[in-house]
């Protein structure tokens, strides 16, 4: 079943993307008062946690930096409500999968059969030790379709990236470790140039990268080592393998379904870059 997480991997991924890299939601964050991308990008997907302190926050998301929670959370739910926030965000993405795939195919019968699908699997996977995924699984599911597919397609994400962390964890990769994996394995070289961290103080991304020297993960001008390579393979693996559980719920031929009415829109979406 790890190709199964795999492939739905893709296939999920493009559809929440266009919350961080469209406008529509930003521009619901902003109109409800977050001054940067940030706030209202820390207020509205950390939403479902409730009003839990920075350290909270800090510890789901896992890969940002030590500090970086804390800028945002509790400041950004002082004034506007974490429900109104996660609203927003909702109903700015729906917004934008909505443009981004026209009228013909955000209302064709094949967008409704992928919402009450990836629904059924998004809301069928145990919850234990699945902090993100199980803040989501406690909202309701919309009844409009396209919200619904963005809505239950996020709580796929947060229950893939719940088990990554897991993964992480097991394998002794903090955060700022894990994104210069996912920059080699990129081919990012340096790895410090990686978007995700290259704002980061120079003396920090340094001491990451002796650690990971002397571990022997990466060698002396920033490359991956074989050690490096196959710990990150493990990592990927683990994550495809915990990420299985929600399509469980579907029988081979709802999945194969599945598959099916999601490859349009998909397509559709990366060629837009999800924007």
């Amino acid at each position: 079943m790890t190709h199964t997480a795999r492939r739905m991997f893709g296939l999920i991924e493009p559809i929440c993307l266009v919350s961080y890299l469209a406008d529509e939601c930003n521009d619901e964050l902003a109109a409800l008062g977050h001054p940067t991308y940030w706030d209202g990008y820390f207020a509205s997907r950390a939403a479902p946690l409730g009003r839990v302190p920075a350290e909270v926050v800090h510890a789901a998301f896992y890969s940002f930096a030590d500090g970086e929670a804390a800028r945002h959370i509790p400041r950004a739910w002082e004034t506007i409500p974490p429900e109104a926030s996660f609203a927003a965000r909702q109903r700015g993405s729906a917004a934008s999968v909505r443009r981004i795939l026209g009228d013909e195919l955000a209302g064709s019968p094949g967008l409704v059969r992928a919402a009450d699908l990836t629904a059924k699997a998004a809301t069928s996977a145990p919850t234990a030790g699945r902090v993100m995924y199980a803040g989501l699984r406690a909202l309701p599911v919309p009844g409009d379709p396209v919200t619904r597919l963005w809505h239950c397609a996020n709580m796929l994400r947060e229950h893939r990236a719940d088990g990554h962390v897991a993964a992480l964890v097991g394998a002794r990769i903090g955060g700022t470790e894990a994104h210069v994996l996912d920059a080699l394995a990129q081919g990012i070289h340096p790895p410090e140039s990686f978007g995700r961290i290259h704002h980061l103080p120079k003396k920090r991304l340094a001491a990451v990268m002796d650690g990971l020297r002397e571990r022997g993960l990466v060698d002396a001008e920033g490359h991956f080592t074989e050690a490096g390579r196959e710990t990150k393979q493990r990592i990927e693996a683990l994550t495809d393998a915990l990420a299985t559980p929600p399509y469980d719920a579907l029988s081979p031929a709802e999945l194969d379904e599945l598959v099916a009415v999601l490859e349009p829109l998909t397509a559709t979406l990366v060629a837009a870059g999800s924007r």
